[in-house]
């Protein structure tokens, strides 16, 4: 069904009660993309819609380099899914009726780059799965308001997060090269004898204990390593960095109170996990095991 339809559906339902919007359910066709209404909530109060917004490749344009393998992959899809959450705070109205009415998320993470449901790519398409509550006023469908949310933006926010040329390129790439590097290094650590590695220069510290984002750098002594525990390596996007090789085996942390003997630990229990670039951990890798 094409936006006519859709819009045909939504006038012809205003006003009726809420479960008219499970007429909605199926697919439509845009100009760019493909829009799939998977679930309707039973009322403005329950769980919010799930769609799904499918732009073929042709349109979107990724070229294949940039998801060439698992991490690549990965790293892609967080990257479109975060592009998505800050396109709906720059092109969604918010909240408008009754209970979850006009409100949209998208599930984008943290500081941590990790595989979720929320974005797929792939070869032929680009897709990422979000929630919407269909707006109402008491029990009543509000269909307009639910057609400029699904008509008008909706397609704003595939136009300024899932096509190529509406993103930042270069921020693209060092998010990609970032989890690359992460995950290579983490893959060669077991044969490199160590445990853990923190590069040189890290932000460790957190902005607080239920805040995972760094502390401002301005006020943060970066880590250093001891020289005796002193590793280089040669990474595949990042190049040659030298930080501290924590040797497989019993590791003993000592120093005052107040050093940053909880901090550094911290730093490396998250390590198992990708990081954002800027988060200060991004050289911070620990082996999985």
């Amino acid at each position: 069904m094409d936006t006519a339809g859709l819009q045909r559906k939504l006038e012809s339902i205003e006003g009726r009660g809420y479960k008219a919007y499970r007429q909605l359910r199926g697919a439509y066709s845009f100009p760019r993309f493909t829009l799939h209404v998977d679930y309707v909530q039973g009322d403005p109060f329950a769980a919010p819609s799930r769609l799904r917004a499918r732009v073929p490749q042709a349109e979107a344009g990724f070229d294949a380099d940039l998801f060439s393998n698992p991490s690549r992959r990965v790293a892609l899809e967080d990257y479109l899914a975060r592009a998505f959450d800050k396109a709906i705070t720059r092109h969604v109205k918010g909240r408008r009726g009754t209970g979850k009415s006009g409100l949209v998320n998208i599930d984008s993470g943290g500081q941590e780059i990790l595989e979720r449901t929320a974005a797929v790519v792939n070869m032929e398409y680009v897709e990422v799965r979000f929630a919407v509550g269909l707006p109402a006023r008491g029990r009543r469908c509000l269909g307009r308001e639910a057609l400029e949310i699904l008509a008008g933006e909706v397609p704003r926010l595939v136009d300024d997060s899932l096509l190529l040329r509406s993103l930042d390129r270069d921020g693209l790439r060092e998010h990609v090269a970032t989890a690359e590097d992460q995950d290579w290094l983490r893959s060669r650590l077991e044969s490199m004898g160590l445990a853990a590695f923190v590069v040189d220069g890290a932000i460790l510290p957190r902005q607080s204990g239920i805040d995972d984002r760094p502390l401002s750098p301005g006020g943060v002594i970066r880590f250093r390593s001891p020289g005796e525990l002193g590793v280089e390596v040669q990474l595949p996007n990042r190049g040659r960095v030298r930080g501290m090789g924590v040797p497989e085996g019993l590791t003993l942390v000592v120093g005052g109170g107040y050093h940053g003997k909880s901090t550094l630990l911290k730093a490396m229990e998250r390590g198992v996990y990708n990081h954002v670039p800027g988060d200060g951990r991004e050289g911070v890798v620990t082996r999985e095991d």
